[in-house]
């Protein structure tokens, strides 16, 4: 089994093709890589989990490939970002196959999985001292925001409940109070949605996402790309908005008389609605359903 099917690779190579340099934000397995060094580019491929970087390296022999292990959102991996002068820039958020697959890692929902699902595998918060720590109005809003859940403020009550008596440390933990909450209908759907906020909350996903995306913005070459491919409404909104607001040439408040802000448009958004997989690409990998690709194009210099 791959390490980690890349998702809408058509796309990706068509944003490739001409270019000179690349950087692939979440390298994963190397699939999106091997497809910007297949288009001619010179690459940077990052990643924060070991693990993928290790297979990187192992999958792939190439000159004109740089690894480097680190989140996206880091300091010093923006700084070598931008030390690259990449002509366009990949990210491609959520989580590996791999990861999900390797019950060690603590994704799944499959019975008996420990909750882990740290990003990078050693230091940190796990999902089990998440789910231990965190209050019941956090709890709630962890849910509500990063789970879409309507019911957010029940499933809060009853993990606390729960983990009065015992703390919550293996899936089956989750999966039972989430099935008290919500319901005996409640199934793998609502687990994957659920699992998935707690990850996202675990990894402080959304707002590294937010902070790292000027920074990488700027990393671009004058008329570059930043592509974004997400798999969460709160994702896409992030890049939705960022990338709309970048695209404006004024950003002052609504009835201020002068314009004292930029005074000029960073660049325009190539998408006016987001790439979606073809069912073609669903039906060989399921995985890649929620996907939705976004691409801004950086501004001439002023």
């Amino acid at each position: 089994m791959p390490y980690h099917a890349p998702v809408l690779a058509h796309e990706v190579a068509r944003l490739a093709a001409g270019r000179g340099s690349g950087v692939d934000c979440t390298a994963g397995g190397g699939g999106h890589t091997a497809i910007l060094l297949e288009a001619g580019l010179r690459v940077l491929a990052v990643d924060r989990d070991p693990d993928a970087v290790a297979e990187v390296r192992k999958r792939i022999a190439d000159p004109n490939l740089t690894v480097l292990q680190g989140c996206f959102g880091d300091a010093h991996v923006l700084g070598e970002i931008a030390r690259f002068q990449p002509q366009v820039a990949l990210l491609d958020l959520g989580v590996s196959s791999h990861q999900i697959d390797t019950d060690k890692r603590g994704f799944s929902f499959r019975p008996g999985v420990a909750l882990d699902m740290r990003m990078t595998p050693e230091g940190g918060t796990t999902a089990a001292d998440l789910l231990k720590m965190t209050s019941e109005s956090d709890l709630a809003r962890i849910f509500k925001e990063y789970g879409d859940e309507r019911r957010a403020k029940i499933l809060a009550r009853q993990v606390v409940r729960r983990r009065e008596r015992a703390p919550l440390i293996t899936s089956d933990d989750l999966v039972n109070a989430i099935r008290a909450a919500l319901g005996a209908r409640s199934g793998p759907g609502d687990f994957a949605r659920l699992f998935q906020a707690i990850r996202i909350a675990v990894n402080e996903e959304l707002s590294q996402l937010a902070d790292a995306l000027p920074a990488i913005r700027d990393a671009l070459v004058p008329r570059g790309h930043l592509a974004v491919i997400t798999y969460h409404s709160g994702e896409d909104r992030v890049v939705k908005h960022r990338f709309r607001d970048w695209a404006r040439a004024c950003v002052c408040p609504p009835g201020q008389p002068i314009c004292t802000c930029r005074g000029r448009a960073l660049g325009r958004v190539e998408t006016k609605k987001a790439i979606v997989p073809q069912p073609d690409e669903i039906a060989q990998n399921p995985r890649s359903r929620s996907a939705r690709l976004r691409v801004f194009q950086v501004a001439d210099e002023a």
